[in-house]
């Protein structure tokens, strides 16, 4: 037997209750999953709505800097599918339009940027 393996299966059982020990518990870290709580039921999410598909507002105009702004972040990134709501084909066309405003110097490329 190499000297650095337990020899007997008590010592494996110990280390695996161990560690479902050490884990606690979840309501004690405060479980980052949200929901109601052990065992409750979760509310179910509001469906988000493209905009673009309703036709309250139109991709291709980049010079809407006002309406761009709702699809980036604070820091300047464009914000994801599963924020906005907007669908695969739209979020394309949003990026392509937010990139030429950046470009025409409508939006801006970051935020500021803030040294201490």
């Amino acid at each position: 037997m190499p000297a650095g393996k337990p020899n007997n299966r008590n010592s494996r059982e110990r280390n695996n209750s161990d560690r479902s020990n050490d884990r606690g518990d979840r309501e004690d870290r405060g479980d980052k999953r949200g929901g109601a709580g052990k065992g409750g039921a979760k509310r179910p999410r509001k469906p988000k709505v493209d905009p673009f598909k309703t036709g309250e507002l139109e991709v291709t105009d980049y010079h809407d800097a006002k309406m761009l702004r709702r699809f980036v972040s604070d820091t300047g990134r464009i914000l994801p599918r599963r924020r906005t709501g907007v669908n695969a084909k739209n979020q394309r066309r949003l990026a392509l339009t937010i990139k030429r405003a950046r470009m025409i110097a409508l939006l801006p490329f970051t935020d500021k940027l803030i040294r201490k």
